[in-house]
């Protein structure tokens, strides 16, 4: 009820808020707080984007969309995050972030949630 409420409020089509509201929740449970989620998204535009290029098109390393994703499984794509990739550029982020957040940075890169 309350999605439809203000879905008429502004005007957005209710599957659309409704998509919102759930994606905006799975990010919210994920049990990384707001500021740290805010960091992360930093670091993803700002370290990763140095080599990935600033909307993930690719550059220096690979382009990190979600088309270019989607065949990757995500614990794999974790694992890269967390331990690079030995004779490329890629460093090892374990040092800066946990399991659950590269996780979390996994999810946004899937979801197309990083540019």
């Amino acid at each position: 009820m309350t999605v439809l409420i203000w879905s008429a409020l502004f005007r957005i089509n209710p599957i659309l808020m409704l998509g919102l509201i759930l994606s905006a929740s799975a990010f919210a449970d994920s049990g990384i707080s707001i500021d740290r989620q805010q960091e992360l998204r930093n670091l993803l535009i700002q370290d990763c984007g140095s080599c990935h290029g600033l909307k993930m098109k690719g550059g220096l390393g690979p382009a990190l969309l979600p088309s270019a994703l989607a065949k990757k499984p995500a614990e794999m794509i974790s694992n890269i995050i967390l331990d690079g990739r030995p004779g490329t550029a890629m460093p090892a982020w374990r040092p800066l972030i946990s399991p659950e957040e590269a996780q979390w940075l996994t999810a946004l890169l899937l979801r197309g949630s990083a540019q």
